[in-house]
């Protein structure tokens, strides 16, 4: 079926043309046909890079013609952005009004209305930030008639589960006319899942670069269509043996790796082997290998990396910055990357093909478990489905590498030949089952329990478990908010208490306002708090990543703990003999490490002392800014105004890295923790000192210039 052949004004016919779509893939031609531009609901359960994507533009395109608004919901910020950018050929479009338009997009800052959302057509968001916009009651939602769900499959993900099921659930309940678009590319029980969102089923195996997985063990791969391959061993391992080999074809290799100190490992092994022979690759590779040292602090972690590049090879895990992580992608789609080592998140996240895939290995380390357990056939399907580069390969291969022959007829049997498990349900679990129950009640204050009902039975849990299993648990979860006076039950209407909608607003679950309200009453006036604070934070659901203390650690810990044991805002216990992973210690690392950071310990330090590398410190000071934030903000409520201040000072400090007497200098433009320290060093140690220089003073100070010094002479002049 060619585009042109689609019922659509001949303007977009020729936009859709100019962006290289022609002829529509089997899918594609399939979802026309199960009634796409007629409406209907569709769950395509389609392999990596079978065209889901036109799909999508085409159901937006109806929509927006027929004057309605798009949500393009994404689990992940990168996959967000990269959707971002493909879906802005729609901007090319004109509305029925004349009017141009918008595709906008929102991935943060859960606590805001939304409203500035209303001006867009196509809003790329988020599953979070979508759910925190429901919970703001956003104005323009009825305006919406197109629902985007992408990678659908982590409904059956514990944390990011429950989220996209609830607002799937909200929409079949709320808004029962709008047309659900479900995009996945593996799922075993496509046809419950179908039902559930009242969709027509796309599945299809077609692929535009066929697959053929295969197992590597003594020197041979073993492939599943028969084919055998002999591997020219490197003596660095089977994983590299495999990369490399089919580099020689011209192609690239993506390795997945168990852990990030794997991953680092075997773009080391690699880069001893693999050579780049194109001048035009060893120039990109050269500027991104700058990119990268001019990428943030210095760290050791940013050496090896940059070096790595430089020869044609990278690691990517979440200890990276996003802006390396960028880079890292940048050069492997360009081909200059030859090999790159990840860890299995990115078979999830952004669209990286490479020609083979290699597996190093089926087992990754369980925290639940406490040892080494098997990838799940869903997440090995996922991983191999990065194999194949369109308009590159004929063929994409995806090789597990397999210790032994015992070890290989086993990953035979269950990962080549085996289903990926079905899609189950994950809203079952008491703590996520509060926090979407306390927000349905919070967005429909006065409802009743058959108000909840309807939008709960109308979720894949209720398909799964039974509408009567759903409504014990929803007994269960409702008593915990009334007996914590979250929810106020009276005559029948169910009303959240101030304290129960702000927790719901901020998108922080009921236990976290909980242990905050608790900390609150311990917090003692002329006391400084900020370890407290941290340890507080941390102890939360809502607080990620979490890293606990090493062994190596734990006598600096003990320390650490004593010398603060005042500031505290829970009971310390005695920890002689505790388990480092749970209990007042879980994730007691990052205590450590937000505390070093306010103390200015630079990234290199924090990573070479504590072990946390800088993508992880990013995060948590994200995730510390945001619930510190959520902290004062339910001091307001609980009516504390007393310990404001102190928050505030301490909220200051998470975001920029400093100490106190710094505070002042960081609240300027273009002032850093790095800046404002060299200020204060040479005598600059607030507004009033700054403000009694002249700029040229202020420029010979290091790290400064004219140009700062400048802007800051002019920062100043406005506030008198």
């Amino acid at each position: 079926m060619k585009i042109s052949s689609l019922p659509l004004p001949k303007s977009l016919v020729l936009l859709l043309q100019s962006q290289g779509y022609d002829e529509l893939y089997p899918p594609q031609e399939e979802s026309v046909r199960g009634g796409l531009l007629e409406g209907r609901s569709l769950l395509l359960a389609t392999p990596t890079a079978s065209g889901k994507t036109l799909v999508s533009i085409l159901a937006a395109i109806r929509a927006i013609t027929n004057g309605g608004k798009v949500v393009y919901l994404s689990p992940l910020r990168a996959l967000a952005s990269e959707k971002f950018q493909e879906l802005k050929i729609l901007e090319n479009m004109r509305k029925v009004n004349g009017e141009k338009v918008k595709v906008l997009i929102s991935t943060g800052d859960y606590d805001s209305s939304g409203a500035s959302l209303r001006k867009g057509d196509v809003m790329v968001l988020t599953n979070e930030k979508f759910d925190a916009l429901m919970r703001h009651q956003v104005s323009w939602l009825d305006e919406v008639t197109l629902f985007v769900a992408d990678e659908i499959h982590l409904l059956g993900e514990v944390r990011r589960g429950p989220t996209i099921e609830m607002i799937l659930a909200k929409v079949l309940a709320l808004r029962g006319d709008a047309q659900i678009i479900g995009l996945s590319a593996t799922i075993t029980n496509a046809d419950e899942v179908a039902r559930w969102l009242g969709a027509n089923l796309i599945q299809s195996d077609w692929r535009p670069v066929p697959l053929v997985e295969g197992i590597y063990s003594y020197g041979r791969i073993h492939f599943k269509d028969g084919k055998e391959r002999l591997v020219e061993q490197t003596g660095r391992g089977a994983p590299i043996d495999v990369a490399v080999d089919t580099l020689k074809e011209g192609g690239q290799s993506l390795i997945f790796a168990e852990t990030r100190r794997r991953a680092v490992s075997l773009a080391k092994k690699a880069a001893e082997v693999v050579q780049v022979v194109s001048k035009a690759e060893q120039l990109l590779l050269r500027e991104l290998s700058d990119q990268v040292n001019q990428e943030g602090e210095e760290t050791e972690l940013r050496r090896r990396l940059a070096d790595l590049i430089s020869k044609g090879v990278a690691f990517h895990h979440a200890g990276l910055s996003a802006n390396q992580r960028k880079i890292i992608e940048r050069g492997f789609r360009a081909r200059a990357i030859k090999v790159l080592s990840a860890t299995p998140t990115l078979a999830a996240g952004v669209n990286l093909p490479a020609r083979r895939v290699v597996i190093s290995s089926v087992f990754r380390y369980n925290a639940e478990y406490g040892g080494q357990d098997a990838i799940s056939v869903l997440d090995y399907k996922q991983m191999c489905g990065r194999a194949g580069r369109p308009k590159y390969d004929d063929l994409g291969e995806a090789v597990v590498v397999a210790g032994n022959e015992f070890e290989k007829d086993g990953i035979a049997e269950r990962y080549l030949y085996g289903q990926p498990e079905p899609l189950k349900s994950q809203l079952a679990e008491i703590s996520p089952l509060r926090f979407h129950l306390l927000a349905t009640i919070a967005s429909q204050s006065g409802a009743m329990m058959r108000d909840l009902e309807e939008v709960f039975t109308n979720t894949l849990l209720s398909v799964q478990k039974g509408a009567t299993r759903v409504r014990a648990r929803l007994d269960s979860a409702l008593d915990y908010l009334v007996d914590e006076n979250l929810v106020i039950s009276r005559d029948g209407k169910l009303t959240p208490t101030q304290f129960g909608k702000r927790i719901s607003t901020l998108y922080i679950a009921p236990e976290t306002g909980i242990l905050f309200r608790g900390a609150m009453n311990k917090w003692q006036l002329n006391l400084d708090h900020d370890v407290g604070v941290f340890q507080l934070i941390v102890s939360t659901p809502d607080f990620s990543p979490k890293f606990s203390p090493r062994g190596k650690d734990w006598e600096s810990t003990l320390d650490f703990i004593e010398e603060n044991r005042d500031k505290f805002l829970q009971t310390v216990p005695d920890l002689e003999g505790h388990d480092l992973y749970s209990g007042f210690l879980e994730g007691f690392r990052m205590v450590r490490v937000l505390h070093a950071w306010v103390e200015e310990w630079n990234e290199d330090r924090i990573l070479r002392d504590l072990g946390i590398e800088p993508g992880d410190l990013h995060r948590a000071i994200e995730s510390a800014s945001w619930l510190t934030y959520s902290l004062r903000e339910m001091a307001r409520v609980l009516r504390r105004p007393d310990i404001l201040p102190e928050i505030s000072r301490l909220s200051i400090r998470i975001r920029a890295g400093v100490k106190v007497e710094l505070l002042s200098l960081v609240g300027l433009e273009m002032i850093g923790r790095s800046r404002a320290r060299e200020l204060y060093r040479a005598g600059f140690t607030d507004l009033k000192t700054l403000s009694d220089e002249p700029a040229e003073k202020l420029a010979r100070v290091p790290k400064i210039g004219m140009k700062i010094a400048s802007g800051i002479k002019r920062q100043i002049s406005k506030m008198r």
